[in-house]
This record gives structure tokens, C-alpha cells and sequence, in this order.
């Protein structure tokens, strides 16, 4: 078994041992040396390395497989003597302990090292402290793997949390996989485990083999593990960061307005597929380009987060501090971000501290014990995915999943979190039937130590990473997401809006003969649009699972699905709230998302022919986003209903929805959208009296797009003083087919 120092050089030649014998070492007793050689001692520093006895100096070393071993001190050195299983050990006529080494020889030669076991703990009390009141707001630089310079040696600082264990080791494959050689210390009431190992540095890869205190010995990934092995391989991977961040404009002007008073529209992507076979710094060449000639404001990537099953799209999480492996190194994940920033675009990152996998590897019973979920096992097992929830009433597991929360956004200059599932956490008795939950203290079916982390996380990361968002998955009618915690909210800054996902989806899904039965689908959202701080979401969940592409979801033939995709979008983008697309869907692509394939870019491809089918809806895509960012009214009163007024929302006969937008100002931006597929002509629509003309802006029947080519009217559009809809005066409107107009002042 090789375990050397690679900062020193191996010896030139044999050196020259000190005159006179070894002196022999003080027997171990039997029960400290059993539990050594177990891998159950809590203290291990306190049998090897160097220790003053009445006689001197004893050694003792642990080195598995070696053939010999030496202590060197001064240039010369002294062999120790074999005490059998691996141990080494002699006593030196000192009155001081020394500076030393250890040289040991193993099958393939000669190795010159440091002895771990003659360095003091190189985690610090306030750390400690900090770990055990779980206010480690930087756990990420107190525990895992961590590359530093201690007591003038470089190495690796190992540590990890498992107040159960009765030992731990650190084995790796600078062990040969054999952890025998390098058990750790506890550290106390804390729960954590550490050993400096010199000589260790980035790209080794490694584990912790615990003993349970039921006497079982496993392997187990680092928890916190910035960097992983590829899948299916489960190794941690020590690392350090490099990159030098270019972003500096876009950090210090990013959240200088509001989120929900500034331009928001979202790209959702799930890397490994965009382009398949790209790498993190290739789709740096790729993807910032695109995503701005579009305009979308912000990329959504679906979890990046180390996960062992590529089909789980990164929803089930192994490594919650480590970037996928498969893309390329951390460091090359911070370069992606860098380019999307430079380009002018932001990144919100999908976070899923709902649950984990029940991996035996993994976080799982991680120190023979539940440790990172509930000892209940009720409570424990989440009954939709086959997974374990966490404990959020554990102080530890919370600062666990806080600091992740904070080192995304410290770490990668993440500039929102998309926290998944968050109606799972909230709830009880979520996906659970009588009897297979336990009520509050209160009697109710509210977690309520779920409640106290999600407001903590959400608290922590506002004060911690200005700028930065946090954006809830939350699919029921939980009061207080997006009201600030100090208020008695959850503290989020927006809600994805699955109430108006499903009812518009669903409105479009009817033949248009029969959407006037169902018109208040479309209508039933501003009932509730000032709830809370909405994002209307066209996500990945919607367009697989034989739910159909957003296109395929419509009626008709394929002339008629296009259109009423495009009308749909336009409308999507007027409707109050910020917006977001999942890849694909900005060209109309027919067939369901795969993450073994990706979007159907040969749709695109002149060759085959579809500019209209495709391009032009990526057109339309692109002038919406356009437009909106240009354009106040549609997202500086989101929140507003002051921003917001219905012109007419109960033509269901005609298949009709007109309203107002305005912007803080009060200049309006008027939305039609007609969802029958005919051509309405002199369609009176009522307007303010103070706008003396109006102009078409947008069409989404244009023919660039796909569509037919009617337009509204051209030039100016003069409103008469004849009243409609409750208003003064009123357009004479040429409505175009299955399309949504927007018109502006003149």
C-alpha cells in the first residue's frame, strides 16, 4: 500500500542511521489497540505519532503492508520496531519532541512522508462551535475536503460529521483503498471527525469508512464533497477552486431593482441535453450566444448537483456541494456561469432540498444511524419517489442544506434558487394517508420545522448574497410564500404559478368550438394574480411523461396548433407575472423533451425546409422578449393591481380577452387575444380617452411567424368616441385568427 508524501522527494540514496539501538516502546493496551486496529478509536493521535515517555521520545506509526519503517530526524534515520498488524514503534533518547519524518518501505521501494499523527487538529473551536449551534453559515470551509497549508506542510484537511460513528477512517486511493492506515480523531461534542493528511492534494480521490456503533463498517461519499467522480462511479474527488471570475459588472448591478419590479424572463435548461455531448466550457461557447440573441433575461438550469441516475434529471441529489462530474471539474462550471454572466445573462439554479436518495453510499443512514432523515421511518420515506426527506428539526441537517443554499450563490455567483417540491416539505401528510403521518403540536398537518428552515434558508441567502432570488415550486394555496418572513412568510421572492399553468394549458386544450364553455380557464387567474409574487412556468414537467410538447398540446391541424402556440405565448407574456420556457418549446418543437437527446435542433436546419413551422416561432420567441424587456408596463407592476385592467374578459362567444398593462407611469400596452379560427372584422375593443392613436406592435399572425398575414390596421389606429366595455372611446379591430395582438400608443 503506497501512502507518501508527493511534496517531499524520495530519497537519493540510503541514509545514515544513528548510532546505537532502538530503543523499545511501551506496549499498547490491548483494548486501545484493538480499537486502533478496528477502526473504533475516537482519539488515534493519542497512540501513533511522536509522545514523550520517562525514556524519551516514543514513535508509533500504523502503515499496513509496510516492510520496514524509520523515523528521520536531523537526516539520519532509526528504524522502528515491528509490533505486528502493521504497527511500528521505537523510543529515541529526546527531551523534546522533533521535526521528523517517516520513511517507509514498501514492496516497490522507498517512501518519504509526514507522519499525520504529529499535527494538532486543523479545525478551529469557533468552527466547532459554530457546527454544533448549526450556524455555520460557510460549513463548506469547516468540513469535507479542504487542500490547505497546516503548520507549514501542504495536505489535505479531512473532516466530516457522524456523531454516532464509533470511528472513522479516511481511505482513498492513496490508501489503495485500505483505510486502515489513517483513522481520524473526534473532535468532541460536535460530532465531527479530522485528520490533516500531508502530502495529499487536489484530484485524489477518496471516502470515510465508518464503524457503526452496532459494528458495522462501510464506505460512505463525503457529504460535503466539492467534486465528484463521474457516475457511476461514486469516489469524492478533492478539489479546490481557481477560476478567476470576469463578472464583475453583472455582480454589482444585478439586483438593483426589485426582482418582481424588473424584467424576467427565463430560459429552462437541462444541461446534459441542450447540445448532448457538451461539455460545461463548451456550452459556454453555445449557450450564452443563444440565450441572448433570444433575450431572455435569465437561464434556469435543472439541478446541477451531483446525482448518481442520469434519468432523475438531477432531482435525486448524492452530492449537494458538487457540480455534476459529468460536464467537467467545478472550476469549469464557474467559467459557464462567468460567460452566461458576461453575455448579460443571469442563472437560477433548481435546488432540491426536499429529499435524497437511499443510496447506501450516500447520505443514507450515513454513520449507521438516521442521521440526515428522521429516525422515524414514517416520516423518513417519501412515499412518490422512493427517497428519504431530511430532518429539518435537526440543527445540523439544516445548517447542512443552509450553507448549501449560500455557497451556490458564494461559490458559482448563482443568481437565483428555484427550490423544488416545497409543497412536500410543507405538508405532513403530503402524498400520505391516515395514519402514516403524526399531526404537529398543534394538531395540524403543517411541518412546522420545515416552515422554520425554509424561512431561515431564505432569510440567510437574502442577507448573505444580495441580489440574488429565491423562487418556490409550490403547487398549493399556501398562504405567505412570497411574503417576507418577518411578516410570518415563507420569504420567498417568487411563486411559480401552477394554478394558471394548469387552467390555461387546459383551455387550450379544447377545440375552440367549445372554449366559450370554459372561458373563465383563462380568465380565473386574476382572481388570485396579487396572491403572492408570481412566475407563470412552461417547465419541463409539462412537455414529458405523455403530457405532450407544448405545440402538441394544442387542437387542429398543424397550421392551427402553431397559431394558437404563438397566440398563447403572447398572451403568456402580457398576463402578469414574470415568465419562464422550457427548452424546445421556443420552436415549436412536436415531440415530447428527452434528457437522452435533447431539442430537436434539426428542426431548425433550412435544409428540412420549416422556417415558418420553426424559425418562425423562435422568431416570435425572440420579439416577445424584445419587446417585453423594452416595455414597463409589462412587468414593473406585476405585483400591482394597479398594473393591470380588464377591458373585456367575458367575450366567450367570441373567444376573446382583452386587457390593459401599465407601467408605473400609467402608459399602457393593450392585449387582445382571439382564440377562434376566423377572422373577425370591426371587433369594437374600448379604450382609455387619452391615448389619441394606437399602433400594432405585435402580431402574432404575422407572416414571418407562421401565420396568415391579417393584421389589426395599419399605421395609426384612431380611436372614435364611441363608447365600449365600459370605456369612452374605442378601437374598430380587424382580429386575426388563433392569434394575440399588442398594441401601443402611437
Amino acid at each position: 500500500m503506497a501512502l507518501r508524501d508527493t511534496s517531499l522527494p524520495e530519497p537519493s540514496g540510503p541514509l545514515t542511521p544513528v548510532a546505537g539501538p532502538c530503543g523499545a516502546a511501551p506496549a499498547l493496551a490491548p483494548d486501545d489497540r484493538d480499537r486502533l486496529l478496528g477502526g473504533r478509536h475516537h482519539d488515534p493521535h493519542a497512540l501513533l505519532g511522536a509522545h514523550q515517555v520517562p525514556d524519551g521520545i516514543v514513535f508509533r506509526a500504523l502503515r499496513p503492508y509496510a516492510r520496514t519503517v524509520s523515523v528521520v530526524v536531523d537526516g539520519l534515520r532509526r528504524p522502528l520496531l515491528p509490533e505486528g498488524d502493521g504497527l511500528f514503534s521505537g523510543v529515541l533518547p529526546l527531551a523534546a519532541i522533533p521535526a521528523y519524518t517517516l520513511l517507509v518501505t514498501y514492496a516497490d521501494g522507498e517512501h518519504e512522508t509526514q507522519d499525520p499523527y504529529r499535527f494538532l487538529p486543523a479545525l478551529g473551536e469557533v468552527d466547532l462551535h459554530l457546527v454544533r449551534e448549526g450556524r455555520h453559515e460557510q460549513l463548506w470551509k469547516a468540513l469535507g475536503a479542504e487542500p490547505i497549508v497546516h503548520q507549514g506542510v501542504a495536505g489535505t484537511r479531512f473532516t466530516v460529521w457522524a456523531p454516532n460513528a464509533r470511528g472513522v477512517r479516511v481511505t482513498g486511493d492513496f490508501t489503495c483503498w485500505d483505510g486502515t492506515a489513517l483513522p481520524m480523531r473526534s473532535l468532541g461534542s460536535a460530532g465531527v471527525w479530522e485528520l490533516f493528511v500531508p502530502g495529499i492534494g487536489e484530484g485524489a480521490h477518496y471516502k470515510f469508512e465508518i464503524t457503526s456503533r452496532h459494528g458495522g463498517r462501510f464506505l460512505k461519499a463525503d457529504p460535503m464533497a466539492r467534486a465528484t467522480e463521474v457516475p457511476p462511479a461514486t469516489a469524492s474527488v478533492v478539489t479546490a477552486a481557481h477560476h478567476q471570475w470576469r463578472d464583475q459588472e453583472w455582480m454589482a448591478r444585478r439586483g438593483a431593482v426589485p426582482v418582481h419590479e424588473a424584467p424576467l424572463s427565463v430560459y429552462e435548461v437541462h444541461l446534459p441535453s441542450w447540445k448532448p455531448g457538451l461539455t460545461y466550457r463548451q456550452l459556454a461557447d453555445e449557450l450564452p450566444a443563444y440565450v441572448r440573441d433570444l433575450g431572455f433575461t435569465h437561464v434556469e438550469l435543472m439541478p446541477v448537483a451531483e446525482h448518481p441516475f442520469g434519468g432523475s434529471w438531477g432531482y435525486q441529489v448524492t452530492g449537494f456541494y458538487a457540480p455534476t462530474s459529468r460536464l467537467g471539474t467545478p472550476d469549469d462550471f464557474r467559467y459557464l456561469v462567468d460567460a452566461l454572466h458576461r453575455a448579460g445573462v443571469g442563472v437560477i439554479l433548481d435546488w432540491v432540498p426536499a429529499h435524497f436518495p437511499k443510496d447506501d453510499w450516500a447520505l443514507a443512514r450515513f454513520d449507521g444511524e438516521p442521521l440526515y432523515e428522521p429516525g422515524d421511518t414514517r416520516r423518513a420515506e417519501h412515499p412518490d419517489w422512493g427517497t428519504l426527506e431530511f430532518d429539518f428539526g435537526r440543527t445540523e441537517v439544516r445548517n447542512f442544506l443552509v450553507a448549501n443554499a449560500v455557497y451556490w450563490c458564494e461559490e458559482f455567483h448563482i443568481d437565483g434558487l428555484r427550490v423544488d417540491a416545497v409543497a412536500s416539505m410543507l405538508y405532513l401528510d403530503y402524498s400520505r394517508d391516515s395514519g402514516q403521518w403524526t399531526p404537529n403540536v398543534h394538531g395540524g398537518r403543517e411541518d412546522l420545522d420545515a416552515v422554520a428552515f425554509l424561512q431561515e434558508m431564505n432569510a440567510t441567502v437574502y442577507r448573505r448574497a444580495p441580489g440574488v432570488m429565491t423562487l418556490a415550486e409550490e403547487s398549493t394555496a399556501w398562504d405567505g410564500v412570497t411574503r417576507p418572513t418577518d411578516s410570518g412568510g415563507l420569504g420567498f421572492g417568487l411563486k411559480w404559478n401552477m394554478g394558471w399553468m394548469h387552467d390555461s394549458l387546459e383551455y387550450m386544450a379544447h377545440e375552440p368550438v367549445h372554449r366559450k364553455y370554459h372561458h373563465h380557464e383563462m380568465t380565473f387567474s386574476m382572481i388570485y394574480a396579487y396572491s403572492e409574487n408570481y412566475i407563470l412556468p412552461i417547465s419541463h414537467d409539462e412537455v414529458v411523461h405523455g403530457k405532450r410538447s407544448l405545440v402538441s398540446k394544442m387542437p387542429g391541424d398543424w397550421w392551427q396548433r402553431r397559431a394558437d402556440l404563438r397566440a398563447y405565448l403572447a398572451h403568456m407574456w402580457a398576463h402578469p407575472g414574470k415568465q419562464l420556457l422550457f427548452m424546445g418549446q421556443e420552436f415549436a418543437q412536436g415531440a415530447e423533451w428527452s434528457e437522452a437527446h435533447g431539442p430537436d435542433w434539426w428542426l431548425l436546419d433550412p435544409a428540412y425546409g420549416a422556417e415558418a413551422d420553426h424559425r418562425g416561432v423562435r422568431d416570435l420567441v425572440r420579439d416577445l422578449n424584445t419587446l417585453y424587456t423594452a416595455t414597463p408596463a409589462l412587468w414593473q407592476r406585476d405585483t400591482d393591481p394597479s398594473g393591470f385592467q380588464w377591458i373585456t374578459g367575458d367575450a366567450a362567444d367570441d373567444n376573446v380577452f382583452a386587457y390593459l398593462r401599465l407601467d408605473a407611469a400609467g402608459d399602457p400596452l393593450l392585449a387582445v387575444c382571439h382564440l377562434s379560427p376566423v377572422v373577425r372584422h370591426d371587433y369594437r375593443v374600448g379604450v382609455p380617452d387619452t391615448v389619441a392613436g394606437w399602433r400594432e406592435v405585435l402580431n402574432t399572425d404575422a407572416e414571418r411567424y407562421g401565420g396568415s398575414g391579417v393584421t389589426t390596421g395599419s399605421g395609426t389606429l384612431t380611436p372614435r368616441a364611441r363608447g365600449a366595455h365600459g370605456r369612452p372611446a374605442s378601437l374598430r379591430l380587424t382580429l386575426p385568427p388563433l392569434a394575440t395582438v399588442w398594441l401601443r400608443p402611437a
